[in-house]
C-alpha cells in the first residue's frame, strides 16, 4: 500500500537546513534584505526543503509567504506573489488585521490601473502592502520555480532585495539548474544578485551513497541488502526522488523496471486505477494548481469517482493535493506524459480546459485560455484571449509579459479563421512592447516586418519610431541617420518634424555634439512654435538647447532657456513636461553653472510640485537626488540625511533608485560608513546591469573612494582604470574627478608603501588630465571653474609622488573656497599641512591648517578625514583645539559654557535626542531613516566630541542642556 504524501524522512540535508535558516533570520541577517536561491537538478528536494525551512520559520514567528511560478511562457505578471497572498489568507484565522491587509493588497491587484508612475508604483505599493501583513515580523518569501518566474516578479525581487526601505524582507527560491542554459533571463539576475552581501546561491547536490541508502531504507521500511542498496544507488544517482520511486518498487514487490526515469514514471501511472490514471494526464496537461472544480469540469466524472482518482493519485505520490489545487508531485512526470498521448487526446484536452475556463463564472484567465486554445488547436480562439492578455499584462506594467502575448498572437494571427484581425495594429502594439521591455532587436525586427507590410517608402513616423528603437539599442549612428531620414520624408508632418528634431537635439546632446545639439534643438523650437500641444518637444528641445549653450561660453542664454521650458510645460499641464522641465533646469543648476544653493532649492521645489502631479515616486526621487548632491557639495551633510529620508520613502526602483544610491553612497563614503557604502554600490551595480557613463563613471569613482578609506588601494586604481577604458564620456566634470581619484590612489600606495606605484597608470592618468584641460578651455566659465578645481587636486597629488608641494597644495585649497565647497578645501589643507612638515618648515601654518581642516572635518561628520587629520596632528604634536586668548580651549566645554553640544552638527544633536530617550542605533535609524550602522558612526562622533564613553553620560549631557 502507498504510504501518505510526507513519511519520507528528510535525509542528508540538516547542515544545509540550519544554513539557509541562519542566513534568512539569523544575526548576520538581522534587520536587512537577505535572499537565498537554491539550485539543482530536478527530482533533487527542492520543493521539499523550501517546505521543511518555511515550517521551521514559522515556529521562528516569521511570517511566510509561498508561491510558486507557473510553466508557461505567458504567465500573469507577478502570479507568485498573488498565489501566495491567497495561500497565506486561506490559512488565516486569528489575526484579524493581518487578514485584512492580506486582503487589501489582494484588492489593489485587482483594482490596478496604468498610471503616470508605472511599474516603479505597482512595485512600492507592493512593498508598502507587504510591510502591513509583517507588522514588524520578519518576512519570508519562499517561491518555487524560479526558472519560469514572470519579468514582473523579477522586478520586484531586485526592487525589495535592493534594501531601500525599512522592510525586514528574506526570499527562499528553488531553480531548476538545468533550465538556465543560454540566454534564459534568470541566469542575469542571479548573477547581478549574487554581488549582494546578503544575497546566496547555493547548490543543492544529490545525495551521497550513505545518505541514499538511509532514505532508501526508510521508505523500504527495512535494511536494504548490498545488492539491493547498489542497484538503487547506480539507478538514482542520488536524486532523492528516483530514490524513492525505486525505493517503493521494492518494497511493493515490483520487479524488473526499466533503469529509466521515463519507464519508472510510465510504471507508476500505469498502476493507477483508470480513473486515477485519467486525472494524472489531466494534470499533467493543465496549468498548476489546476483546481478540484476545473478537474471534474474537463474530466466529467461524478464528483466521488472522481474524489476517489484523485486520492489513488496522491496516494501514489505522483499528486500533491492542496486548497488551491493539484499538482504533479514532480514536473518530470508531465514531461514523460506528453509522449504518451495522442495527438487528438491532447488537444481534446486542452479543449476541455478551455471550454471549462471560458464558462466559469468571474473574471476570465486570460493567459490559460490562450495557452489551452492554441494546445487545442483553435488559434482562432486563442487570439482575442492572447490580446486581452497582453492588455491586461500592460495594465499591470508588465511589459515582458505583454511583449510574449502580443508574441503569441502574431503567431495566432497566421491563421486567424474567420476572425479580421489588423496585423499592422498587433505589429505596432508587439513592437512598442518589446522597446518597453529592453528587447530592443525584437522591436526593431517587428518594426521590419511592419514597414514591409505597408509597403512603399516608409513614412516619417515610422523613421521615428526606429530611430527611437535604434538609439536604446546603443546604435546611436544609424538612429541619427534615421532622424535624419524622418525631417527629409515627403509626409513629415509639423508635429512629426518637431518630434524628430528635437529627439534628435536629445540624442546629440548624450553624444557630447554640444553645438550640432543646440543647432536641431532650436529647429525643433521654432518648428513646435506652429504645433498645436507641442509642450513635449518644447521641453526635449530645450534641455539641449539649454545644456548646449551652458556648456559653450553662454550660460545665461542656457539658464534662460531652461526658465522658458519649465514655463510652457507648467502652461500645458502635462505632468511628465512639468517633472522634465525641473530636472533639467535642477541639473543644469548644480552641474554646468555651479550654482548650487539655488540648484538645491530648484530640486526640492519640483520635487514637491511633481509630487502634487503624481510623480513623486519617480521623478520627484531623482529630483531629490539632485538636491542631495548640491548640499553634500556645500558641506550641508544633516540636511543632505533629511532629503535622503525623504526620497527613500518614495521606495524608488529602476534608474530613481540608482540616482538615489549613489547620492545617499557619497554622504556613507564620507562619513567612513563603509558597509553601507559597499552595500549601495552593490545595489547600484545589481540595478544598472549596464548602464551609461552617467552612471558608471560616478559608481566607479565612489568605489575609489571608498577603497582607499579602506587602506585598498589596488582596487581603487582598478576601479578608476575601469572607468578610463569602459566610458566614451565627454563630460569633463565627471571624467577630472575620476582622475582626481586615480591620481590620489597612486600617491595613496606611494604613502603606505603597501602597494608599488605604477608608472604606466600615472602617465595615463595625467595624459587624460591635459586632454580634460584642453576640452574645459572651450567650455563656459563655471564648467572652467570645476574642472580647474579638480586639475589642481590632480597636480597636487602629482607632487605627492616626489615630494608632496605644500605650495600647490594651497592653490588647490584657495579653489575650492573659492567655489564654497568645504570637503576638498579641508583635505587640500590636511596634505598643505602634512608637506609642510615633511619638509620641518613653518609648522605653526601648518598647525593652523589642520585646525581649520579639523573643524570643517568634525561640522561635516567625515569620520575617515577627521581620523587622518589626528593622527597627522599626533604625529607631529600638534594640538587640534585652539586657544582663546584667556587660555581656554576653544570648543571644548567649560565651566561658564551655555551650550556643552556646541560642537555636535544639527543631525548628531538629533542621534543624541533619540539616544536620551532610551532607543537603540536599530530603533533611531528606523525612526531618521538611516542605516544601524550610520546611528554607530554618529554615536562614535557624539562620544568623541562630547567626550563621554556611555549612553548614560552622554544622555545626561543632553537632559541638563535641555533643561537649561
Amino acid at each position: 500500500m502507498a504510504s501518505d504524501v510526507d513519511t519520507a524522512p528528510l535525509v542528508g540535508r540538516a547542515e544545509l537546513v540550519q544554513t539557509v535558516r541562519s542566513a534568512l533570520l539569523g544575526d548576520g541577517a538581522h534587520g536587512q534584505t537577505a535572499a537565498v536561491f537554491l539550485t539543482g537538478e530536478s527530482g533533487v528536494g527542492k520543493t521539499r526543503l523550501l517546505g521543511e525551512i518555511g515550517d521551521r520559520l514559522r515556529e521562528q514567528g516569521a511570517v511566510v509567504l509561498t508561491g510558486s511560478c507557473l510553466d508557461i511562457g505567458d504567465a500573469s505578471p507577478l502570479h507568485p506573489l498573488l498565489q501566495a497572498l491567497r495561500r497565506f489568507d486561506a490559512d488565516l484565522s486569528t489575526r484579524a488585521r493581518t487578514s485584512s491587509a492580506v486582503r487589501g493588497l489582494l484588492q489593489m491587484f485587482a483594482d490596478e490601473t496604468a498610471g503616470p508612475d508605472g511599474a516603479g508604483a505597482l512595485l512600492e505599493r507592493v512593498s508598502r502592502g507587504l510591510h502591513l501583513i509583517a507588522e514588524g515580523r520578519p518576512l519570508v518569501l519562499i517561491l518555487d520555480d524560479l526558472q519560469w518566474v514572470d519579468r514582473s516578479t523579477r522586478q520586484l525581487l531586485l526592487y525589495l532585495l535592493a534594501g531601500l526601505g525599512d522592510l525586514q524582507l528574506s526570499v527562499l527560491a528553488a531553480v531548476r539548474a538545468e533550465s538556465l542554459q543560454g540566454a534564459h533571463p534568470l541566469r542575469r539576475v542571479l548573477t547581478e544578485l549574487r554581488r549582494l552581501r546578503t544575497v546566496r546561491v547555493l547548490d543543492l547536490a544529490p545525495l551521497g551513497r550513505a545518505d541514499t541508502e538511509e532514505l532508501a531504507a526508510a521508505v523500504v521500511g527495512r535494511t536494504l541488502s548490498a545488492e539491493a542498496a547498489e542497484q538503487v544507488w547506480q539507478r538514482s544517482g542520488g536524486n532523492p526522488f528516483v530514490i524513492e520511486e525505486l525505493a517503493r518498487d521494492l518494497r511493493d514487490g515490483r520487479d524488473g523496471l526499466s533503469e529509466t526515469l521515463r519507464e519508472i514514471f510510465l510504471d507508476r501511472v500505469d498502476a493507477l486505477p483508470q480513473h486515477a490514471h485519467a486525472v494524472v494526464h489531466a494534470v499533467a496537461a493543465g496549468v498548476e494548481p489546476v483546481q478540484h472544480w476545473l478537474l471534474a469540469q474537463v474530466l466529467r466524472l461524478p464528483e466521488d469517482e472522481l474524489i476517489d482518482a484523485a486520492r489513488a493519485a496522491v496516494a501514489h505520490r505522483l499528486l500533491v493535493g492542496a486548497d488551491d489545487g493539484y499538482r504533479l508531485r514532480h514536473r518530470l512526470v508531465a514531461e514523460v506524459l506528453a509522449h504518451e498521448l495522442l495527438p487528438a487526446e491532447r488537444s481534446g484536452l486542452h479543449r476541455r480546459y478551455a471550454e471549462a475556463l471560458t464558462a466559469a463564472p468571474g473574471e476570465l484567465h486570460q493567459a490559460r485560455l490562450a495557452h489551452h486554445w492554441r494546445l487545442a488547436g483553435e488559434p482562432a480562439r486563442a487570439l482575442p484571449a492572447a490580446v486581452a492578455a497582453a492588455q491586461e499584462a500592460e495594465r499591470l506594467h508588465g511589459y515582458a509579459e505583454a511583449h510574449r502575448h502580443w508574441s503569441a498572437a502574431l503567431q495566432l494571427a497566421a491563421d486567424p479563421g474567420p476572425l479580421t484581425v489588423d496585423r499592422v495594429e498587433l505589429l505596432e502594439n508587439a513592437a512598442e512592447a518589446a522597446h518597453h521591455c529592453g528587447e530592443h532587436a525584437r522591436a526593431l525586427a517587428l518594426l521590419e516586418e511592419l514597414a514591409a507590410l505597408r509597403g512603399g517608402e516608409p513614412s516619417c513616423a515610422l523613421h521615428i519610431r526606429r530611430a527611437r528603437y535604434l538609439a536604446a539599442a546603443g546604435r546611436s549612428a544609424l538612429a541619427e541617420e534615421e532622424y535624419q531620414r524622418a525631417l527629409k520624408a515627403a509626409d513629415c508632418s509639423p508635429r512629426d518634424r518637431a518630434a524628430a528634431a528635437a529627439r534628435l537635439a536629445e540624442l546629440l546632446l548624450h553624444l557630447g555634439r554640444y553645438a550640432d545639439a543646440g543647432e536641431r534643438a532650436r529647429e525643433a523650437l521654432a518648428l513646435a512654435e506652429n504645433v498645436e500641444g507641442s509642450a513635449t518637444e518644447v521641453v526635449l528641445a530645450s534641455s539641449a538647447l539649454g545644456f548646449s549653450d551652458a556648456c559653450l561660453e553662454d550660460p545665461d542664454a542656457g539658464l534662460a532657456v531652461m526658465r522658458d521650458a519649465l514655463d510652457t510645460a507648467e502652461r500645458a499641464g502635462q505632468p511628465e513636461d512639468v517633472a522634465c522641465a525641473y530636472l533639467h533646469l535642477a541639473e543644469l543648476l548644480t552641474g554646468p553653472l555651479n550654482i548650487l544653493e539655488e540648484g538645491v532649492v530648484v530640486a526640492r521645489r519640483g520635487a514637491e510640485r511633481v509630487a502634487e502631479l503624481g510623480l513623486g515616486r519617480t521623478w520627484g526621487t531623482r529630483l531629490l537626488a539632485i538636491a542631495i548632491n548640491g548640499l553634500f557639495r556645500v558641506g550641508q551633510w544633516a540636511e543632505a540625511e533629511k532629503v535622503v529620508a525623504a526620497a527613500l520613502r518614495h521606495r524608488p526602483s529602476g534608474a530613481d533608485a540608482v540616482e538615489l544610491l549613489l547620492a545617499r553612497c557619497r554622504l556613507s563614503v564620507g562619513y567612513g560608513d563603509i558597509e553601507a557604502a559597499g552595500r549601495d554600490l552593490d545595489a547600484v551595480a545589481t540595478l544598472l546591469a549596464g548602464g551609461g557613463a552617467r552612471h558608471v563613471i560616478p559608481l566607479l569613482t565612489l568605489r575609489s573612494g571608498l577603497a582607499m578609506w579602506e587602506g585598498r588601494h589596488d582596487v581603487a586604481r582598478l576601479a578608476v582604470q575601469r572607468g578610463l577604458t569602459e566610458s566614451r564620456s565627454d563630460d569633463v566634470m565627471i571624467l577630472s574627478a575620476l582622475v582626481w581619484h586615480g591620481l590620489r590612489a597612486e600617491a595613496e600606495a606611494h604613502a603606505s608603501r603597501t602597494v608599488d606605484v605604477d608608472p604606466t597608470a600615472v602617465r595615463r592618468l595625467r595624459d587624460v588630465a591635459d586632454r580634460v584641460a584642453r576640452k574645459s578651455a572651450g567650455a563656459a566659465r563655471p564648467v572652467r571653474s570645476v574642472v580647474e578645481g579638480f586639475l589642481a587636486l590632480c597636480a597636487a597629488e602629482v607632487s605627492r609622488l616626489d615630494g608632496s608641494d605644500p605650495e600647490l597644495w594651497a592653490v588647490s585649497a584657495a579653489e575650492w573656497d573659492r567655489r564654497n565647497h568645504p570637503y576638498p578645501a579641508a583635505y587640500s589643507r590636511l596634505r598643505q599641512a602634512e608637506a609642510l612638515l615633511a619638509r620641518r618648515s613653518r609648522v605653526a601654518t601648518a598647525g593652523k591648517l589642520l585646525r581649520e581642516a579639523y573643524h570643517v572635518a568634525q561640522g561635516l561628520g567625515a569620520v575617515p578625514l577627521t581620523s587622518e587629520i589626528r593622527e597627522l596632528a599626533g604625529r607631529a604634536r600638534v594640538s587640534l583645539e585652539e586657544r582663546e586668548p584667556n587660555g581656554a580651549t576653544r570648543g571644548a566645554p567649560t565651566e561658564e559654557s551655555d551650550d556643552e553640544l556646541a560642537a555636535l552638527t544639527a543631525r548628531e544633536r538629533e542621534v543624541l535626542a533619540l539616544v536620551a530617550e532610551g532607543l537603540t542605533n536599530k530603533e533611531i535609524g528606523q525612526r531618521l531613516f538611516i542605516s544601524e550602522r550610520t546611528i554607530g558612526v554618529h554615536v562614535s562622533h557624539i562620544f568623541d566630541k562630547l567626550q563621554v564613553r556611555t549612553r548614560v553620560q552622554a544622555s545626561a549631557i543632553q537632559l541638563r542642556n535641555q533643561r537649561a
